[in-house]
């Protein structure tokens, strides 16, 4: 029986924090880049031409999976059917030939990574059977993620993840290479005992899935080998490279790889990670005056040299900086041909470590001066190649930085990434929390709430369309309780309905340039 009730909705929706402009404007883009037909990669073009470099698909894909799995955590649990479609597409794009396919070349290897190596090796095109962890670890992370947010096992299922190696002018026919999530996390085990454990894993959420403790061996392990092999280095960055073959390391004169780790090494690691912090960014990121700036690393590293020369003065110095900028003017420029994503891994790590006046001041500064752009209702920041500007500010903008690593850090939280890790959603929880159904961002709205408040006993959705046309749509909540529910909308009752269990119930509302507040709360 359904009847219409007079009472309005008495709850303070205020209390309830939402996605501001910008952090609805990311997700869009995300949405926007996932969407294309297959073969099209519109703003996501490269440094480097053969997706050997670190502003490849490959990061700027997987980042955008893993921002959408932080803002579904920890903004809007409740809106799974928003964030499941988004991220299957993000896995289908991963799959893609064009995002693996550099692997044949890169698998003949050279001296750069084996200084001692005179002839090439016999080249390979199976993406995941060795080495290729850069490629490979993602895959895993979003497999495993997905599985976790959303209690699908299709990546776990036999042949779920399948490669076609099928150029068409070179080679002796078509190559198919089959594998799932845990024949893919087996290939990555295999490789990382081979080589001493040095490597990287991400086998966490698989752990809580199947009830085992894979994770607790790999990282016994993996301790053991950082520390014997020393990489953390004497100025406080992780080394940059290991060459395997002369097993050495080669030191950072750079924050991006020590940034990038940190983002995600603070789930498992995150004492000393954060213990780490002043002396890994010394240099790198000042707060002078109430500005925050990232600095090239050549001013970077003078400015830590100078430090070291001063005694017991801040380590945010403007006179120590102008020095460092006048001195950097008679260095050589660096010869490498690419630039690191550092903007992007800096402002990952800052989200992660909670540093939140860097890490405002560091949005700030790219919304003043990176040339934020809004398409189709998405937000993001386009390519600069040039490393600073004329006053010798940061003016470096790579695809991943500009597509993925500013929308991760505005949508991810303190901890955003150990809070997942510690506490990851299980088959248990998802079987019975209420959530809303039947909303995507292809419907042209943004969803800016999406939570379950089981105090209140009250489903809670807010949504405005991107361009300010009317939408239609009807969200369906589901897991619902057996009892007497009332759905409001703008704070006005439009139903009342007797669920049973579990139930579900459902509104259909139009949506516009104006935000809706759809409430499901029990009475």
């Amino acid at each position: 029986m359904e009847n219409k009730p007079h009472q309005c909705l008495t709850l303070d929706m205020s209390r309830y924090s939402k996605l501001d402009t910008a952090q609805a404007g990311h997700l869009r883009h995300f949405h926007n880049l996932a969407s294309q037909i297959d073969g099209e990669w519109r703003h996501m073009g490269t440094q480097e031409p053969g997706q050997e470099w670190l502003d490849a698909y490959r990061y700027q894909i997987s980042s955008m999976a893993y921002g959408a799995g932080v803002a579904h955590y920890h903004r809007l649990p409740a809106l799974r059917n928003v964030f499941k479609p988004l991220i299957r597409r993000l896995i289908h794009k991963m799959l893609r030939r064009e995002v693996w396919g550099y692997w044949f070349n890169t698998s003949l290897a050279g001296n750069r990574t084996n200084p001692d190596r005179k002839v090439l090796r016999t080249p390979w095109a199976d993406p995941i059977v060795r080495e290729n962890i850069m490629y490979s670890g993602h895959l895993l992370l979003m497999t495993s993620l997905y599985a976790m947010l959303f209690d699908d096992n299709e990546f776990e299922q036999p042949d779920s993840l399948v490669f076609h190696w099928n150029p068409l002018f070179f080679g002796l026919g078509a190559e198919t290479f089959r594998y799932d999530n845990r024949t893919l996390q087996a290939a990555i085990l295999a490789e990382m005992e081979k080589n001493g454990w040095i490597g990287v894993c991400s086998m966490r959420y698989n752990d809580v899935r199947d009830g085992t403790n894979t994770s607790e061996t790999v990282l016994e392990k993996y301790k053991k080998a950082w520390a014997e092999k020393k990489m953390v280095a004497p100025n406080g960055l992780y080394v940059d490279w290991w060459f395997v073959e002369q097993d050495k390391t080669k030191s950072s004169t750079q924050i991006g790889y020590t940034a990038w780790a940190n983002a995600f090494m603070n789930t498992w690691n995150s004492d000393v990670v954060k213990s780490l912090y002043d002396k890994q960014s010394l240099g790198f990121i000042t707060v002078i005056d109430g500005q925050v700036r990232l600095h090239d690393p050549v001013v970077a590293g003078i400015y830590r040299d100078l430090m070291d020369d001063a005694d017991k003065i801040s380590p945010h110095n403007a006179a120590i900086l102008a020095q460092a900028q006048r001195m950097a003017k008679s260095v050589a420029p660096i010869k490498f041909p690419y630039s690191q994503p550092t903007f992007g891994y800096v402002i990952q790590w800052l989200s992660e470590m909670g540093r939140t006046v860097e890490l405002q001041g560091l949005l700030d500064f790219a919304d003043a001066k990176l040339r934020p752009t809004w398409e189709n209702g998405g937000l993001y920041y386009p390519r600069n190649d040039a490393r600073v500007d004329d006053s010798g500010e940061w003016a470096h903008m790579d695809r991943f930085s500009g597509n993925a690593g500013i929308g991760y850090a505005r949508l991810n939280v303190s901890d955003g990434q150990k809070k997942m890790w510690d506490r990851p959603w299980t088959r248990d929880f998802l079987a019975v929390e209420p959530w809303i159904d039947n909303l995507d961002l292809s419907q042209g709205v943004d969803y800016l709430r999406g939570l379950w408040d089981s105090g209140e006993k009250a489903l809670i959705a807010t949504m405005k369309s991107w361009n300010g046309d009317e939408v239609t749509v009807e969200p369906i909540a589901r897991n619902l309780e057996q009892g007497t529910w009332v759905v409001y909308v703008n704070d006005e009752p439009v139903k009342c309905d007797a669920v049973g269990q579990p139930g579900s119930l459902s509104v259909t509302v139009t949506v516009g340039a104006e935000e809706v507040d759809v409430v499901f709360r029990r009475t």
